[in-house]
């Protein structure tokens, strides 16, 4: 890079982490390092959220996905809209979350069932955490390796030092150093200000993509070109898509509902009132229009610089570099990386012409025959297996630090690079925080009586584990292979803990009859699943398949497996496959969750000898604390449209107003007349095929765009008022001493007494 790019990503980076370190004097009790005194407005709230959503490894999956099914699918996406729409305008578990004044999941848990199932729960729930999250600092370390085009080892006073271990160590020390200035604090204020900085930079990468794609002549064309059942354009046109495709969006869709609450940590909790964590949910929905369009265009870009034939030349040099760093990382013996190079060096252009030529398909494309290869050089045994999976990982994440750092000009070279890094420390700062602090508050403080815990000490615990949690992300990124999509990837780890934690949580905020012995049934079943799926896909490559070939029960097992699943075909199809387990992720969470669902409503009932008290959990009726008291109104027919969309009595005009806005652009625009209107038109079979092109110009790029643009002059002000409102909050607080997250009685040891006498007065009326 040059020396402006350099500046372009050093400045921001180095500003990010002084306000880091500036905002530690503000840190004067626990509820001020856990939930940043819940003082964040809904700006803050929903800033710092885009700039912790907004990371290389989501940038990096979105591209997965979206570079093996195109955007046909994303159109039937649009089926969750109204879902989406009920839960941000309900506050559906945010609410009632934030209304419990919990400051951890964990403490949650303890209050609605008990303490042996919060210890337990959390414990699972940062292990899976932890583990989900373990190859970030792995594809940080690849992205910047090919990116800036860094060698893979370096002379450091005569030892070669290996450069991927030492980019692992730099970004976890630059998210450890924001979690140990001021826990919560640090990140929600420097992940705002980060989600400041990229409402103008993402604009900029937005005019320069298109501006250097032909929409019509370029984008459409590679997006068209597909075989039939694999369009990447036409929606009704998906059937052979595998892995991301109408079946994951009905585990998406189940998922959504049952895991509204399975990840709320950090800002989540933070909110000055409940109502303004429901507002900052509300303005994602704008915020995400922003993001979207980003995340898109990133994507066609790549796809069409690797498709077109006016790139043929480009992406032959693209994908023989990739090749060239995998060799180097998989491959030791020096013959044997020269024979494997030889090979793919031999591998002519992909000069394919659209229209003539036959249609590219998942298993007919320009990568599928690096892929051969790699598998030709590597053989078919276990561990060849085994070396030709990891081969085909990797390659599709360096193709993004390939392709942009190839059509990138100096400045945005530097910008893309500073806009990643930030990326990478606003989200491993929050995974790391998220599971240290749930180690800390939940398997930690409650062994501990209040008496023998102080703050000092409580918030001392929090940053040595999350040392001790960078640690490990350090060894688990330099010797733990990933063989799978990122997304796939995420889903099985991170669903020992969501596969069974859905029902106990959202019941557990609903429902009076849901009892421990149900949540534990579910964490455990849903666990379990989840366990054994993620233990069959990391070894079936080089372990359980050469023994089922062994055995010579390949056949058998084939066609068992292609019974079970005939009759969902062809969204799930389990055939065998000598590199993956038959059984992707998505369908293995999808039968943790229904199992768990079951299991917990069956035991729960049976188990159930009274009902739960959840108006004193959730600070309701008498229970109501001073200054945070709801407004209820009746139902009447002038009302019962208001609430429906979520209007409470305590919306004021401007909450009104924003509330209806987003109604009326993700309901009636998005879903109603982009999708059900589209719907109504192709089966009365008036829309035309070649439609679908100038359909997703307008609704995944003009209007998200416009929408974009607003939003980032909008954004700029809120952001800019509720961080000054924030500052002179956390200035002029008092904190409470009780407030740390500890239960006794089913209560928050900081609101016992008030609540108890309140039960006591009571008592004394009757």
């Amino acid at each position: 890079m040059s020396w402006i790019d350099w500046v372009i990503t050093i400045v921001p980076i180095c500003f990010v982490l002084w306000l880091g370190w500036h905002v530690r004097k503000y840190i004067i009790g626990v509820s001020d390092y856990l939930v940043a005194g819940r003082v964040c407005h809904r700006y803050v709230i929903s800033t710092s959220g885009m700039a912790n959503i907004l990371g290389l490894v989501t940038l990096a999956a979105y591209v997965e996905v979206h570079y093996k099914t195109g955007f046909a699918m994303s159109f039937w996406h649009s089926l969750l809209t109204p879902l989406s729409v009920f839960l941000g305008l309900t506050g559906y578990c945010i609410y009632r979350f934030r209304e419990t004044r919990s400051m951890s999941i964990g403490q949650f848990l303890e209050m609605r069932y008990n303490r042996s199932l919060r210890i337990f729960a959390c414990f699972l729930r940062s292990i899976a955490e932890m583990m989900a999250n373990i190859i970030m600092p792995a594809i940080a370390a690849r992205f910047f390796i090919y990116y800036l085009g860094l060698p893979e080892k370096f002379n450091l006073f005569g030892w070669q030092c290996p450069t991927f271990m030492v980019i692992v160590v730099i970004t976890l020390t630059m998210a450890i150093s924001l979690i140990c200035m001021g826990g919560t604090l640090s990140i929600v204020i420097t992940d705002t200000m980060q989600g400041l900085l990229f409402f103008p930079t993402i604009l900029i990468f937005i005019i320069f993509i298109l501006s250097k794609f032909s929409w019509s002549q370029e984008i459409v064309q590679v997006m068209s070109d597909r075989a039939p059942g694999e369009s990447f354009m036409n929606p009704y046109d998906v059937s052979r898509l595998r892995d991301f495709n109408m079946f994951a969006l009905v585990v998406t869709f189940m998922g959504t509902i049952l895991h509204r609450a399975s990840g709320l940590t950090g800002n989540s909790n933070s909110a000055v009132s409940a109502h303004e964590s429901k507002m900052g949910s509300l303005l994602g929905t704008w915020r995400g229009a922003f993001t979207s369009i980003f995340y898109v265009l990133i994507a066609v870009s790549i796809i069409t610089m690797l498709h077109h034939s006016h790139f043929a030349d480009d992406a032959k040099i693209i994908r023989t570099n990739i090749s060239q760093k995998i060799a180097n990382e998989l491959i030791p013996d020096n013959a044997k990386r020269e024979q494997f190079m030889a090979d793919i060096k031999a591998i002519p252009a992909q000069h394919h012409v659209m229209g003539k030529d036959k249609p590219f398909s998942q298993k007919e494309n320009p990568d599928e025959i690096y892929f051969k290869t790699a598998q030709k050089n590597f053989g078919l045994d276990g561990q060849g297996s085994s070396k030709t999976q990891q081969f085909k990982t990797i390659f599709r994440q360096l193709m993004l630090p390939a392709a942009m750092r190839h059509m990138l000009p100096v400045g945005l070279v530097g910008l893309f690079c500073m806009m990643i890094l930030l990326f990478i420390v606003s989200t491993d700062d929050s995974r790391i925080y998220s599971a240290s602090s749930t180690l800390v508050q939940d398997c930690v403080v409650p062994f501990y009586k209040n008496e023998n815990l102080s703050p000092e000490k409580h918030i001392r615990y929090i940053r040595w584990i999350s040392i001790g949690v960078g640690v490990f992300f350090l060894f688990g990124s330099c010797f733990m292979a990933q063989l799978d999509y990122i997304n796939l990837f995420i889903n099985i780890m991170y669903g020992m803990w969501t596969g069974g934690c859905g029902p106990m949580l959202v019941f557990g905020l609903y429902s009076r009859f849901g009892t421990s012995a149900g949540a534990w049934c579910s964490l455990l079943s849903g666990m379990s699943i989840n366990l054994f799926g993620a233990l069959m896909q990391r070894n079936w490559a080089d372990h359980i398949y050469p023994f089922l070939e062994q055995m010579g029960w390949v056949d058998g097992v084939g066609n068992f497996l292609s019974t079970v699943s005939r009759p969902f075909n062809p969204y799930i199809v389990w055939e065998m496959n000598r590199l993956r387990f038959p059984i992707n992720s998505y369908e293995i969470y999808f039968i943790a969750m229904s199992v768990s669902l079951i299991v917990y409503c069956v035991v729960s009932w049976l188990t159930c000898k009274e009902p739960f008290n959840l108006e004193r959990m959730l600070h309701r009726g008498k229970y109501a604390i001073e200054g945070e008291k709801k407004i209820h109104s009746k139902w009447t027919l002038r009302t019962v449209f208001s609430k429906l969309i979520g209007i409470t009595p305590e919306y004021t005009l401007g909450d009104k107003i924003l509330a209806w806005s987003v109604f009326s652009y993700s309901l009636i625009y998005k879903f109603l007349f982009a999708f059900v209107l589209v719907v109504i038109l192709n089966v009365l079979g008036i829309w035309k095929v070649e439609w679908w092109g100038h359909y997703f110009l307008v609704v995944f790029l003009i209007v998200p765009g416009t929408a974009a643009l607003i939003t980032a002059v909008w954004f700029g002000f809120g952001c800019t008022r509720d961080l000054i409102r924030m500052f002179r909050d956390l200035k002029n607080r008092v904190a409470n001493p009780l407030d740390n997250g500890m239960v006794e009685g089913h209560v928050a040891i900081a609101e016992k007494a008030r609540l108890d006498q309140i039960d006591k007065d009571q008592q004394e009326k009757k």
